[in-house]
Formats: structure tokens, sequence, C-alpha cells
């Protein structure tokens, strides 16, 4: 490792430790803590106390002076420390949740797989490719973003729902999307393999689930069903890096068989193949065919 990558690292963690810090300072700042002997009120309830301690009168909850905690002002809204607390979880998780839970990890393969078809190892370069992806992930994905939007940010928000159940409502739209990409034996697989049982092969079920407008996967965790789908979309983007790879084999095998037939041994045949490829790709308007094809495999 460098010195320039070390020293980045180092002012990276202070930097995260300096928020980290803040985050404490502020939500400490925000909590008021009331003392018996500071608070009128109590004041006048321990006087209260005294009197009818002295009668040999007095209810159980005059008896009991103490602390009073005032969190965020008594507001139901989510304090601010709290909101940027969250956001920075977020920010932290959110390249496991966009390779994990999206459409970004088939078309990044397949768009990999393409560059490697034609030959071209740096162009377009790995920066364009990510770019499309994430693009082409958030077309694809952004209903699914706006349920979430709705359901579960921002209820949570404005202080209708709690963290868990905003959890909830934001999980499921993103089982309603994986239903559509997930496949039966995959599902089974890892139902298998953690020793549960979920009846969801039985077609009588299937059918009862979809009458009630639910789905046979329901019962069954995240923990399971989010391994399956990754299986499902790694299965789906090799299938199609296959079938991309097909018409430029073919120019390989011809361009190779010509120089071999002419002596041409010793000249490379991606050399002479390479122009050929990429004016097949021109002309069948290869990236309309592509990325076309992988966003469809999604509707």
């Amino acid at each position: 490792m460098t010195k320039l990558k070390k020293t980045y690292c180092i002012l990276s963690l202070i930097f995260a430790i300096a928020v980290f810090v803040a985050v404490l300072f502020a939500s400490q700042n925000r909590t008021t803590v009331y003392a018996a002997s500071m608070d009128p009120d109590s004041i006048d309830s321990l006087d209260n106390t005294a009197a009818n301690t002295s009668t040999g009168s007095g209810s159980e909850s005059d008896s009991k002076g103490g602390l009073s905690i005032s969190i965020n002002n008594d507001e139901a809204g989510v304090a601010s420390e709290v909101r940027a607390l969250l956001l920075l979880t977020i920010i932290a998780v959110s390249p496991s949740l966009l390779i994990m839970l999206t459409s970004y990890t088939r078309i990044v393969i397949v768009l990999h797989f393409l560059r490697t078809a034609i030959g071209t190892q740096t162009a377009p370069p790995n920066q364009i490719l990510i770019g499309l992806a994430l693009f082409l992930t958030f077309f694809i994905m952004w209903p699914t973003f706006q349920q979430i939007n709705e359901n579960a940010i921002q209820p949570l928000d404005n202080g209708d729902i709690t963290i868990e159940e905003a959890l909830k409502e934001a999980e499921v739209p993103i089982r309603q999307f994986m239903y559509g990409q997930v496949q039966r034996k995959d599902v089974k697989l890892f139902v298998d393999m953690a020793g549960d049982s979920y009846d969801i092969d039985s077609a009588a079920l299937e059918k009862e689930y979809e009458e009630s407008g639910q789905s046979a996967y329901d019962a069954i965790p995240m923990t399971i069903m989010i391994p399956s789908f990754v299986i499902g979309e790694l299965r789906q983007a090799f299938i199609m890096g296959f079938v991309i790879y097909i018409p430029f084999i073919v120019i390989d095998m011809v361009v190779a068989s010509v120089l071999m037939s002419m002596g041409m041994m010793m000249l490379p045949p991606t050399t002479i193949s390479l122009p050929f490829k990429i004016l097949l790709f021109i002309l069948a308007d290869g990236w309309n065919l592509v990325i076309g094809s992988v966003v469809k495999t999604f509707y």
C-alpha cells in the first residue's frame, strides 16, 4: 500500500469518528432531563407528598418523585440526529443493497460479457459500463423505489410509523420485484439447506395464494429469498452472455481458418477479426439489441 493510500485511509477513519462523535453530542444536546428538584411542578408534587405523608394519606403516584425525560421536545417525528444516523447507515450499506436486491447484477455481468466477446479490452471502460448499469438499474427499479418512498420513507419521516414498521413496508416492494425473477428450484435449495420446510410446490396452495393476492413466497424469510434471487440473476446473466458470444466466436473461427489456409499462422487471428466484429456489432445495432433485451427480461 502506497503512502497516499495509507494517508487516505487514516483521514477517512478520522472523519468517520468525528461525524459519529458529533452525532452523539448533538443527540445529548437535544435530550432534556428534568430533576425533581429543578421542576416547579415536581417541587409542588413533593410538597403535596410530604403533606399527605404527615396526614397518613396519599396516592402511590404522588409518593414517587424522580426523573422525567423529554426527548425531541415530545414530538412524534424522527429527530434530525436520528435521521442523520439512518442516512449514514443507508449510505454504508447501499452498495451491497444495490448489488444484491436490484437488477444491477444481471446488467453489469451481461455488459462485461459483451465487451469480452467483442475483444476490446478497455473499450468501453469500466466507468462507462458501471455508470450505464446504474442508470439502467434506476430505470428498471424506479417503480419499486417510488413504492418504498411512499409507503416507508415518507410515513417514517412524518412520524406516522416506527422504524420497524418502515422496514416491513419497504420489504414488500422488494419482495414483489424478486418474485418475478426468482426460480422455485433456487428457493427450494436454500430452504433445504436451512433445514426449514415451506410448502411452495403445492398447486392448491399456489392457487389459494393467487386468489388472495399474495404469493407462496411470503412466508419465506429474506435470508433465503436474497441468495435465491442472486443465484437466479447469475444464471440469467451467464445464459445471455453465452448467446452474445456465439456470433463473435463464429467470426473468430472463420478468420482463424482463413489465416491458416493462407499460411499466416504467425498472425494473431484477433488482430484481423476485431474490426469485423466491431463492424458486425455496428450493423446489427448491437447496443440497442443488447440493452433492450436485458431490460425486457425484467418485465
